[in-house]
């Protein structure tokens, strides 16, 4: 790839990133209510993404072998826990990795 054609890439993605943050914020303008789908995928769509990530992470795992997933199963529990104690999904997949990383590394 040229300087050039690396150039004309960087500018695109900057622009397409540009370009999906701004348009939210031009398209559902203070003067207009928003629109009840959009409310209703601000409700749903992060408790699909939570979902969506607990099946991905234990897509590979074998229950029949080794430590049987309880690592993983662990780190579930604590997720499930500080989610419902703070309601704060940042901390509670955080926590939950935090938690996963050191079963994985020091118990098991």
């Amino acid at each position: 790839m040229t300087l050039t054609q690396q150039a004309i890439t960087i500018a695109i993605c900057a622009l397409g990133t540009m370009a999906t943050r701004f348009l939210p914020f031009l398209i559902f303008s203070g003067k207009r209510p928003t629109p009840p789908f959009v409310q209703y995928l601000g409700r749903a769509l992060p408790a699909a993404i939570f979902g969506m990530l607990v099946i991905y992470c234990l897509k590979d795992v074998n229950f029949l072998a080794g430590s049987y997933g309880l690592p993983e199963l662990i780190a579930i529990g604590v997720t499930v826990a500080l989610h419902r104690w703070k309601g704060q999904m940042l901390l509670s997949i955080a926590g939950g990795t935090v938690c996963y990383m050191l079963l994985v590394q020091l118990a098991f």
